[in-house]
């Protein structure tokens, strides 16, 4: 940033040119899927990396008060790009909503189903009759009855029981036996640090496709905005810098009013996730949303199985 003492040494002839080049900048508002935290870490790289202003953007991130806000907003064009869940896209978009998928943040599953692992839980077939802690219906109830039939278990088996956003509290204070849609990279490190450290189950490994995590939605009459495509390739190149310079890159995004995320769980999840951004993040894998949307409707969560290019696409290359 210039000083004030600097900008008033600059030739006024420069004062237009610098007020040109950040007028050429496109505003894009981005909308995250709810509080800060490392999943978004390529985002905040790009922003104090300068990718963002490289490719001519001027990017104004937001959190947001409820993580059901962002399809929504986006979808009343009241955001250009928004960070949401590839499963939960597929609802959307069943319900009506005009979204599409134009890249990928996270690309592996992060939820799991945990367990405290010095609790009698071994296996999931140990569940039978036990207390099952969630925080959202839907989806959740969808995911626990695959890992429990992939155990010869079915949902008349366990009892679930809505906790909120309280999941790892749930966990410890015993109101429940496990938890369903704890992130491997958050909920365990945090039972870890509590001195309750967990064992967890991956749906990908229990009876659920392979999905992305977070992905980047925008309004489906957007999908050929040559802006998304500067923006997904702006993310790109911070999200090579940040796995080839973690420690740096760690810098930059505790930098400022993030400060206060400087602690160990954060630290932990900086860690954990790296190696789960998408390196090519304008990539879509076809058939792993097609493979999802088949998922979903074989189990009535949604109406039917929509074509891959009314919800998800690959953003044609940047011209500018």
């Amino acid at each position: 940033m210039i000083s004030r003492r600097a900008a008033l040494a600059l030739p006024l002839l420069a004062i237009p040119a610098i007020a040109r080049a950040q007028a050429a900048r496109d505003q894009v508002t981005l909308l995250l899927d709810w509080f800060i935290n490392p999943d978004h870490a390529p985002i905040y790289v790009a922003q104090e990396r300068g990718d963002f202003a490289r490719a001519g953007l001027d990017v104004r991130i937001v959190a947001p008060a409820d993580p059901n806000d962002p399809p929504r907003l986006i979808a009343a064009r009241r955001g250009d790009i928004g960070v949401f869940y590839q499963k939960n896209l597929h609802l959307a978009v069943d319900q009506g909503l005009p979204l599409v998928r134009v890249g990928t943040l996270v690309a592996t599953p992060l939820a799991t189903l945990t367990v405290l692992r010095d609790g009698p839980i071994r296996q999931i077939s140990d569940l039978r009759g036990k207390r099952i802690g969630f925080s959202v219906a839907g989806f959740e109830e969808v995911v626990m009855g695959a890992m429990l039939e992939s155990a010869g278990l079915r949902l008349s088996d366990v009892r679930l029981i809505n906790v909120n956003f309280a999941l790892s509290s749930a966990l410890m204070s015993g109101q429940v036996d496990a938890i369903v849609g704890g992130y491997r990279n958050f909920e365990l490190h945090q039972l870890d640090i509590e001195g309750r450290p967990g064992r967890a189950f991956y749906p990908e490994q229990h009876g659920l496709p392979a999905y992305d995590e977070l992905i980047y939605i925008a309004h489906r009459d957007r999908a050929r905005d040559p802006v998304l495509r500067r923006f997904i390739d702006a993310t790109e190149a911070a999200t090579h810098f940040l796995v080839n310079n973690a420690e740096e890159s760690w810098r930059m995004f505790i930098a400022g009013p993030r400060r206060e995320l400087d602690n160990e769980l954060n630290r932990r999840a900086w860690a954990s996730t790296i190696n789960r951004f998408s390196l090519s993040p304008g990539a879509l894998d076809r058939n792993r949303y097609d493979r999802m949307a088949r998922f979903l409707a074989e189990r009535r969560l949604i109406r039917s199985v929509p074509a891959l290019d009314s919800y998800a696409v690959e953003l044609p290359a940047a011209t500018r």
